[in-house]
């Protein structure tokens, strides 16, 4: 998505970020640059919005149940792998679904 206006930093790295700038997973010169995008884009700045309200809304809503940490670290795991531009098998995320404890699945 691009407005199709020229900005110091493209619309396409604000959104491929956006969820590391709402979770601040990022250095604050960035989150700067960000911020700075959102005053000049009203697109991309909908956008952010838009997904701080689901994520405030899932955190209403699941914020409460523990995450067991080795499905954390696998979730994270694949994160990792899909940034970097690797493959993730579907029949790995399927299996590391079915191998979580009843409980942690309700």
């Amino acid at each position: 998505m691009s407005c199709g206006e020229p900005h110091e930093t493209d619309c396409s790295e604000v959104l491929d970020h956006l969820y590391e700038f709402l979770d601040h997973e990022m250095p604050d010169s960035d989150c700067t640059k960000f911020e700075v995008h959102f005053e000049e884009c009203s697109p991309c700045l909908e956008k952010y919005g838009l997904e701080q309200a689901v994520k405030k809304l899932v955190k209403r809503c699941c914020g409460q149940d523990d995450v067991p940490s080795d499905l954390r670290s696998k979730v994270m795991g694949r994160i990792d792998l899909i940034r970097s531009g690797q493959a993730v098998p579907e029949q790995d995320v399927t299996a590391a679904a079915s191998e979580q404890p009843t409980a942690a699945k309700e």
